[in-house]
């Protein structure tokens, strides 16, 4: 006899189904000459098996925050400030615990610099000076920017002051400038970073 099996598997409750008919032609009898055709039985054997008692959840976690260096690479407007910490052997300290707050200039800010003027800085023989000038941008400790238009200085990484002014918009630097604070409190993992759109120079 030939047997036809037909699986059905109904995924949300785990239940398996087997249905198994039997063929007619297996089944013919005679009667009086005549042939007669059995109809086909259906038997029907149900099992379930159990997948899981609760649903099964995916949890999409947010990735961690980069620290100040990274976050700053990551955006691709402060290649000339990541260049500079380089060259002033800064990374790793602004890669460390922390926290810091960086004043981060960005590319068109060192621009405005006099022609010629990163490109000296960052030759081994002024990695000192070029430290002093980035340490200008570094506080220690998270000052946002709600604390910021609170103060009128604030003490630098590098042990100098800068000044911070609020008059006609957040501004920070020193004798030589004024730094505009154009973009305030991108969160780092070891601190927070507020753009400025000028290099602070020291006095």
């Amino acid at each position: 006899m030939k047997v036809s099996i037909c699986l059905g598997i109904v995924a949300a409750c785990g239940i398996i189904t087997a249905t198994v008919a039997s063929a007619a032609p297996c089944n013919q009898q005679k009667s009086n000459g005549v042939v007669r055709h059995r109809t086909p039985v259906h038997e029907t054997i149900i099992s379930e098996r159990v997948i899981s008692s609760h649903p099964v959840r995916e949890v999409a976690m947010a990735a961690a925050p980069k620290d100040i260096v990274d976050t700053a690479v990551g955006a691709g407007t402060f290649k000339t400030l990541a260049a500079a910490l380089g060259a002033a052997d800064l990374v790793t300290t602004l890669k460390g615990a922390g926290p810091f707050t960086v004043f981060a200039p960005t590319d068109e800010a060192f621009a405005k610099l006099p022609a010629g003027t990163i490109d000296s800085l960052l030759k081994p023989e002024n990695k000192e000076k070029l430290k002093e000038i980035l340490l200008l941008h570094v506080v220690p400790g998270e000052v946002y920017a709600a604390d910021v238009v609170k103060l009128s200085d604030a003490k630098t990484a590098g042990g100098k002051t800068v000044k911070i002014s609020t008059a006609g918009g957040v501004k920070v630097g020193t004798g030589k400038g004024m730094s505009n604070v154009v973009k305030t409190d991108i969160k780092a993992s070891n601190g927070v970073i507020h753009v400025i759109d000028a290099v602070i120079l020291p006095e």
